[in-house]
């Protein structure tokens, strides 16, 4: 991951960079440092030989306005792939949709012209069961339009096979476990490999 010793650093110089940049399921909440899955994808990355660095920019807690004022303070970061998870946090604490896909595509944009060649990805949210109607379906399509509209690569549900699973989640059951994450790398994984 970003931690590297020096010697691993020489090697990696002309290592291509992967940004995740999301909340706290990007940044492992829970979990120690090796166990999130940015970490995991990293581990198969290294496992295939791919000159590729992870960076997660994963904070806990994160929206979508928290992250649009963040990416700015990100700027002199290199970034080839940029893969934006964010937006479950806003629906808990009251964001509109509409809110919410403003700041999102605000970060798409920024980092496009910070990053012209930058290849970009999507990670979706569903919502937990006890979300119904016009709420769920308005969320839903927030990721699926903007993934349509800025031609990212895209993932429906991050959490798909883990959420609702007290054996894949921690106590609070909405974090993943460490077998969570091996699970939503898992998935992701044959995705996010299509572009690097």
């Amino acid at each position: 991951m970003s931690n590297l010793t020096s010697a691993d650093q020489f090697e990696n110089t002309s290592a291509k960079t992967i940004l995740f940049f999301g909340d706290s399921l990007t940044a492992g909440f829970g979990m120690a440092q090796n166990q999130d899955f940015p970490a995991l994808i990293q581990e198969k990355i290294n496992s295939q030989n791919l000159a590729y660095k992870v960076v997660n920019a994963g904070l806990s807690g994160e929206t979508s306005a928290g992250g649009k004022a963040r990416i700015v303070n990100l700027q002199e970061q290199s970034v080839d792939v940029f893969v934006l998870e964010l937006g479950i946090n806003d629906i808990l604490r009251g964001i509109t949709p509409t809110e919410t896909i403003s700041n999102l595509q605000f970060i798409i944009d920024f980092v496009k012209i910070k990053h012209p060649d930058v290849k970009l990805m999507l990670l979706g949210m569903e919502l937990p069961s006890f979300f119904t109607g016009h709420t769920l379906t308005e969320f839903r399509m927030i990721f699926r339009h903007l993934a349509e509209k800025n031609t990212m690569l895209f993932m429906p549900f991050l959490l798909h096979g883990v959420a609702g699973n007290r054996l894949l989640n921690l106590a609070d059951g909405v974090h993943p476990n460490a077998k969570g994450y091996e699970i939503i790398a898992g998935n992701l994984w044959p995705i996010l490999k299509t572009i690097l």
